[in-house]
């Protein structure tokens, strides 16, 4: 498996899969390669037609699709992995489902214990957060950079940082040691998703 480093491109709450298609490419010519559909207010009609839109943009730019909290539909669509939250399923159910070729991670929020348990069940990246404050998740607990370096020290995995992270705040984080870097508004609603994409992306090449 190739290494998970980088931004990690979230989607948001779009229901113009036109739109999110075109600003998911403008990403990926950034450098993404890692890109999780998440969209918690589309119809399962929508969810489908929009996975499968970004499974076959992902693959024309030789990156991964990651599908939140879905599992089912993960495997209909042969993403490259799934991402479950605390309450999204087992996870080791979900790693005998995926089988070892494909991504599971796991959202930890402020927890090393849960991470513990994660490592248990077999995933291939840790995500905490929120590092800062989320539009997405605003009542989401707060983490320091020191939470990820008890991670690193502890384990192997990449670390996935989350929660309000942009270009100019990723430097503490970066530090502490995290892998990828997690963003939905920060490129999708940027006025040049591509230059953002590469903005941390570039963050990444002095390590």
């Amino acid at each position: 498996m190739a290494k998970l480093e980088g931004l990690y491109a979230i989607t948001p709450d779009w229901a113009d899969t036109a739109r999110l298609i075109a600003v998911t490419e403008a990403i990926l010519r950034g450098g993404c390669r890692l890109v999780q559909y998440r969209n918690k207010t589309a119809t399962p009609s929508r969810r489908d037609e929009q996975a499968i839109a970004l499974r076959d943009l992902t693959r024309r730019f030789d990156a991964r699709l990651i599908v939140n909290d879905d599992l089912a539909l993960a495997l209909a669509i042969d993403a490259d992995g799934v991402h479950l939250g605390g309450e999204d399923g087992d996870l080791a159910a979900a790693r005998g489902r995926l089988g070892p070729g494909k991504i599971l991670g796991a959202s930890c929020y402020q927890s090393l214990d849960m991470a513990a348990m994660a490592v248990q069940a077999g995933v291939d990246y840790l995500a905490f957060g929120s590092f800062f404050a989320s539009p997405t998740k605003p009542l989401a607990g707060r983490v320091s950079p020191d939470l990820v370096g008890a991670a690193k020290q502890n384990w192997t995995l990449p670390v996935c940082a989350i929660g309000g992270i942009t270009p100019e705040n990723a430097g503490a984080p970066i530090s502490a040691g995290a892998d990828l870097l997690a963003a939905i508004g920060a490129v999708y609603n940027s006025s040049d998703p591509e230059r953002a994409s590469r903005a941390f992306n570039q963050l990444f090449e002095s390590r």
